[in-house]
C-alpha cells in the first residue's frame, strides 16, 4: 500500500458568516472567522487529530502536509 503524502481539505464559506474547513481523509471539520484563523484552526486540529496515531495505520507518511482548496461563490457585478 502507498501511503498518502497530502492530507485534502476544503474551505467553504460558512452558512452564517466566516469559514468552515473540512479535511476528505480524516474525520476532521473546524470554522473560523477569517482565512488566516480558519487555516490556523485547520492545522492544529489536524494535528491534534494526529496525536499518538500510528499515520501508516491511518494510509499517512509520517510528516503528511495539508492541501487545501479554497471553494467561494462568484461575485455579481
Amino acid at each position: 500500500m502507498k501511503l498518502q503524502r497530502t492530507i485534502k481539505a476544503v474551505i467553504r464559506p460558512g452558512e452564517q458568516s466566516g469559514y468552515v474547513a473540512e479535511c476528505m481523509e480524516i474525520p476532521v471539520v473546524t470554522q473560523g472567522s477569517t482565512l488566516d484563523e480558519v487555516t490556523h484552526n485547520l492545522q492544529e486540529a489536524v494535528q491534534l487529530h494526529l496525536e499518538g496515531e500510528d499515520f501508516a495505520e491511518l494510509g499517512l507518511v509520517s510528516n503528511p502536509t495539508i492541501l487545501v482548496t479554497l471553494e467561494l461563490e462568484p461575485a455579481y457585478a
